[in-house]
């Protein structure tokens, strides 16, 4: 074969991988093969978004962005950390926000520094805000101190609020490793606390049955019904059960994904359009490098959210999203002007 024939060819290759890259795509959607959701509008206020950018020490750390409509978000601060870890590995990944019964704000994360191997946690961390721009360091919940004294993996912490016993629930994707015992499965677990610095004895509250692990859990509430949303390890995909309490117990439908990409997706988190009955998803395909974002106005059934309504080019990782008010808006991003 000559090399102007071999030029030809490889030509040829690369405008096929163009064309089912670029046009392809573009092709299902203008034929409805791909469904996308319709853009919810917003009705009141803003939205920001707490995450994490990577795996090495320096990206293992609280960042911030905002959105007006609660689709596409600009990083705070020039993408750069907004809150400095003093305690534990002084790494923090999963970052969850949320707002309090008082008013004011948490963010729970997992102390971890993903350097020194994914079983090597054993503690989550807490912030606490009265505004969300002034951070103090609430403290480090060690799960080996409190009832699980193998642990190995505290991942991805989430709290809500349980009417029923007046206190938050506090729930994370937790796994011991034992001399006499081996390693447990990492699932759900929760405990009870009113100060997120001590904490009830840990419970088991939710492992699949396929008794495959289950990381990354998101509860949310919506009529009365409890929908646990949770990655699944052996697929990576998301899966869902629900129930009519937040401490359980869970309930698995017969097709239990809601997650309707075809790649590899984790760090779930979901949030409601202000004013609307849709609930966007963010999903973190992190063999793609990439973040997307799914919808669904019935918490079961979801449809992809078009991609020109967002652009994550900085590279957020495993994170939540909050509404705010215009006012606590305006003050964010007056705080991190350039």
């Amino acid at each position: 074969m000559s090399g102007k024939t071999k030029i030809i060819i490889s030509v040829s290759i690369a405008l096929v991988v163009l064309l089912v890259a670029v046009v392809l795509p573009v092709c299902l959607y203008v034929t409805g093969i791909i469904d996308y959701a319709e853009k919810a509008v917003s009705k009141d206020g803003k939205y920001l978004m707490v995450y994490f950018t990577g795996n090495e020490p320096e990206e293992e750390r609280i960042c911030f962005a905002v959105s007006e409509d609660g689709y596409d978000f600009t990083p705070l601060n020039d993408n750069k950390p907004v809150i400095s870890q003093t305690l534990g590995t002084k790494s923090a990944r999963d970052p969850y926000l949320f707002r309090a019964q008082d008013g004011s704000y948490y963010i729970l994360a997992t102390d971890m520094k993903s350097e020194e191997g994914w079983s090597s946690n054993h503690c989550l961390i807490v912030w606490h805000s009265e505004d969300l721009l002034d951070w103090t360091e609430v403290g480090l919940i060690d799960m080996r101190e409190n009832g699980l004294p193998d642990t190995v993996r505290a991942w991805a912490p989430q709290a809500i609020w349980d009417e029923n016993e007046g206190k938050y629930m506090l729930y994370w994707a937790n796994c011991e490793n034992s001399a006499e015992n081996g390693w447990s499965g990492t699932v759900m677990w929760y405990a009870y606390t009113d100060d997120f610095r001590t904490i009830s004895e840990p419970t088991k509250l939710f492992a699949p049955s396929s008794g495959k692990d289950a990381i990354d859990g998101d509860i949310i509430e919506k009529d009365g019904i409890y929908y646990l949303y949770y990655k699944d390890e052996n697929e990576s995909k998301i899966c869902y059960a629900t129930a009519d309490r937040p401490n359980g117990p869970y309930t698995e439908p017969e097709d239990p994904v809601v997650s309707v990409f075809y790649t590899n997706v984790e760090g779930n988190f979901i949030y409601n359009i202000n004013g609307t009955d849709s609930y966007v998803m963010m999903l973190d395909c992190y063999s793609k490098g990439k973040f997307v974002m799914q919808q669904t106005d019935d918490m079961t059934s979801f449809k992809r959210v078009n991609p020109s309504y967002y652009d994550f080019d900085f590279s957020p990782r495993h994170g939540s999203v909050l509404w705010i008010t215009d006012e606590e808006y305006a003050a964010l991003t007056a705080r991190y002007a350039k």
